[in-house]
């Protein structure tokens, strides 16, 4: 589920960035978005055994799924935030 939170993520900061344009610098955080899910759809390739493709359930600390793909987006958020708080104290548009 993890993999379809951060595309979904991906696909609606893709839609705000024509909308609004790049003044909040959506396009940095839409590529970290597809970046981030390119990665995810990897790794779920390489270790696809044959059961379901896209889990509801982890075995890890975070055990659900969707808990998990926010749990993911939480850091990019930040960095995204931290990258326009960094570009507008050098002067950036």
């Amino acid at each position: 589920m993890w993999l379809i939170t951060t595309l979904i993520a991906a696909l609606v900061v893709t839609a705000a960035g024509f909308v609004v344009g790049d003044k909040y610098k959506t396009r940095f955080l839409s590529l970290m978005l597809w970046g981030a899910s390119l990665m995810i759809f990897v790794d779920h390739v390489l270790g696809f055994d044959g059961s379901e493709f896209i889990h509801m359930t982890t075995e890890g600390m975070i055990t659900d799924g969707t808990v998990l793909g926010i749990a993911m987006l939480i850091p990019i958020f930040l960095i995204w935030e931290l990258y326009i708080i960094i570009s507008m104290k050098r002067g950036g548009k």
